[in-house]
């Protein structure tokens, strides 16, 4: 094992329809603060959409590629199934209230004895708020329409669909070095060594899962936190000890990444190692997070075409 851990989740992101819809819902509905407006560094046309706590920090982002066009997706082996975020105990009644005013209908369920809302996102996403203790780390954004008492916390055990027999399981407990923390019905929960948001997983274990299909609401991959640089070559070089296929270190501006798939063809997950550092304010002040398109130092030759080509946004 590396000397360094993965401490948790570090953010999801997945695709969607229209941008502004997309933002007034993260933004305008469920309160999060968008933390970056930036595009996709592998297709400039893009916006790439990343929403989060008051500081944009790793184990509280979901992040979005907007892609008006696309078909709609269906959630399935092979892609994260159900993005969920912490919310206080006790707010379930005023998120129930919140959610059905603006037309959203939610399904009250408990798993690991813990009451959450599930529903979907405009573009089809499937969503939940769990109602848990408070992180000793949580920086909810309260600058927003949803006050402090009801405040999304960060992310929350998404769920990931596998089947019985896949490695999946192992791949957490014997690899990434993460415990297996409970198991209710179909569900094992798995929990990172971190502390705070973003530490826990959980997965959806069934002979049976449909097959999945890219495209407007349904997640592309999720992202594991390492703490630097070196802690991410060291994961490099032990997953590849493991027979993973991992890509080399890709510069994503607010953190360096790296890719592989879960080891069981059946499933195939797309996980990311990103880096903690060096974050959402490497090229922004705190109050101006979000509020404008930024662009890596590479792509700023091409400001004025992409600014024409990319829809005007405006925060909720």
């Amino acid at each position: 094992m590396p000397d360094a851990s993965l401490p948790g989740v570090h953010h999801v992101t997945a695709l969607c329809g229209d941008a502004q819809e997309n933002l007034d819902f993260y933004v305008g509905v469920l309160g999060l603060r968008r933390v970056k407006t930036t595009v996709n560094f592998d297709d400039p046309t893009t916006h790439h959409l990343y929403y989060g706590d008051a500081a944009g920090r790793p184990g509280s982002t979901l992040t979005f590629f907007p892609w008006p066009q696309a078909t709609s997706g269906r959630g399935g082996a092979g892609m994260v199934h159900t993005v969920a975020f912490a919310v206080p105990r006790g707010s379930l009644a005023g998120w129930h209230d919140r959610l059905t005013a603006h037309g959203v209908e939610p399904e009250e369920k408990t798993y690991f004895d813990e009451p959450c809302l599930h529903f979907s996102g405009p573009s089809g996403l499937p969503l939940a708020l769990v109602a848990t203790a408070p992180a000793e780390d949580a920086r909810p954004w309260t600058d927003g329409p949803v006050p402090a008492n009801r405040a999304i916390q960060g992310i929350h055990a998404p769920v990931l669909p596998v089947f019985s027999d896949d490695r999946t399981l192992e791949l957490f407990t014997d690899v990434f070095g993460w415990a297996r923390a409970g198991t209710d019905g179909d569900r094992v929960r798995l929990r990172g060594p971190g502390t705070g948001v973003g530490t826990t997983v959980d997965l959806l274990v069934r002979d049976r899962h449909p097959s999945g299909r890219m495209g407007r609401g349904t997640v592309h991959h999720i992202a594991f936190r390492a703490p630097d640089d070196q802690a991410q070559r060291a994961w490099q070089s032990i997953l590849r000890e493991h027979g993973l296929q991992v890509t080399d270190v890709k510069d994503r501006h607010y953190f360096r990444s790296v890719y592989f798939r879960d080891p069981d063809r059946t499933s195939g997950l797309l996980f990311e190692i990103a880096t903690n550092g060096p974050g959402v304010h490497v090229d922004e002040d705190d109050a101006e997070l979000g509020r404008s398109l930024v662009l890596p130092e590479h792509l700023e030759s091409r400001r004025a075409e992409l600014e024409r080509v990319l829809p005007r946004l405006t925060t909720p």
